[in-house]
Formats: structure tokens, sequence, C-alpha cells
């Protein structure tokens, strides 16, 4: 048992979908899942395990930011021994070739967190980066199924209040998206030897006022979703 996992060696599958929001989680448990079972409710971080085509996948709620997300990660690997994280999140959009509800494949995710500095000290400007088999698996299998995914960079801020943040050099630089997951994710993956994966959905545009509702963001994500669970299966 982790510190904030409240679960057994076994309980948890080696591959695992990773919403911030508890209750994205149980609802991919409930409406996806074959006889999910929860495993975890500390901090109300809903947990569950079931099937998919017959196979084990997992389902962990990992709260906002990198802070929160890195020790729910931290603890799935060490504690747990999970080889496959893939993140099934929302995002603010940026540029103009992104609308709402796009669903977005982080090749690699810039940040503005002290993460990286605070990891390798001076000199070294780390790239937190997509395992290359999960993200060919996501794009192969929303190309198969006929859904539109953009696939590039996206920022993991520290503040989701950000009034300094320069959207628009963002956005010309490349960047598709923010959000405040990714990064951590992504460096811990390399840490740990293991394979990570971001997928988000956007939710909002930054810089207007067009978004979607909790409730939406919770429970509609469908197509992004089922990207992630063929994802998780191919693994399994």
């Amino acid at each position: 048992m982790s510190t904030h996992i409240d679960a057994q060696r076994g309980d948890i599958a080696e591959t695992v979908l990773m919403p911030g929001d508890p209750l994205r989680a149980k609802y991919i448990a409930e409406n996806f899942l074959t006889d999910p079972k929860r495993y975890n409710t500390v901090r109300n971080a809903f947990g569950y395990t079931g099937t998919y085509k017959g196979k084990p996948v997992s389902v962990q709620a990992t709260g906002m930011g990198i802070p929160s997300l890195s020790i729910y990660t931290t603890e799935l690997i060490k504690d747990f021994g999970v080889k496959n994280l893939i993140r099934v999140g929302s995002c603010g959009g940026l540029g103009k070739d992104v609308k709402l509800r796009d669903i977005l494949i982080a090749q690699s995710a810039s940040t503005d967190s002290s993460i990286i500095h605070n990891t390798f000290g001076q000199g070294v400007y780390f790239a937190p980066t997509a395992d290359f088999g999960l993200l060919e698996d996501s794009y192969q299998v929303a190309k198969a199924k006929g859904i539109s995914v953009k696939v590039g960079n996206i920022l993991s801020e520290d503040r989701f209040y950000d009034d300094e943040l320069d959207i628009n050099k963002l956005a010309d630089y490349g960047i598709m998206g923010a959000e405040m997951e990714a990064a951590g994710l992504y460096l811990l993956a390399a840490k740990h030897h293991v394979k990570a994966l971001a997928i988000s959905t956007v939710s909002d545009m930054i810089g207007t006022n067009e978004g979607l509702s909790a409730e939406e963001r919770a429970t509609t994500f469908n197509e992004m979703i089922e990207i992630c669970l063929e994802v998780a299966y191919q693994q399994s």
C-alpha cells in the first residue's frame, strides 16, 4: 500500500488511464470498463480496475497540476508496477487552427514549471517527450475510427490563471494548447523507464469566453476515451 493510493499490489493493471478529474475517472470506469472495482477513495482521488475487451485496465484520478500528478505517477510506478501511463485530460486551446472539442495528442510538452531545472540543474533543458509507440498507436487508432486529432507540442503551465502568458507567441511557435500535467508525466516516465502519453480534449479556448461546463468536461469526452482505451488494450 502506498501513501495516497489505498490498494494492494495486483489491484492495479500495468496500464493506467489518468484523468485529472475524479468524476471523469468514475465516468470512464462505469461506462467503458467491464466489472470495474474501485480500489481507491483516499482524498476522493478515485481509482478503478476493470477490463476492456477482456484485458485489465485501471483508471486513476490525479488531481490538478504537476505536483499532484507527480505523486500518483510515482506511486503507481514504484508501488504498483505500472508500465504504461496515459493521461486522459482537458486543455485550453491555442491558435487559429485549434477549436473547442479538438483532441490533441502531445508529442512533447513545453513547460514553465521549475520541475526540469530542479531535476537537472543549470545548463540542461530536458525536453519532456511522449513514448513514440503509444503516440503512434493513438494516431493510428484515431485514424481507423475516423476521429480527427492534432499531434504536436503543448504547454504544461504552473498557473491556471496566468495573465503574463503570451498566448500569441506560444501559438506562433506551434503550441496547440495549455494544460498543467503532461510535462511532469513525461519527465517521471523517463526517470523510471516506463511509457507515457498525454491526450487532451480542448475544453475551453484561451483568451475567449468559449468553454464547456464542468459536467461536460467530466462526461462527454467519449472519443478521446475510446482512443485511450484502444491504446491501453494494445499494451495489455
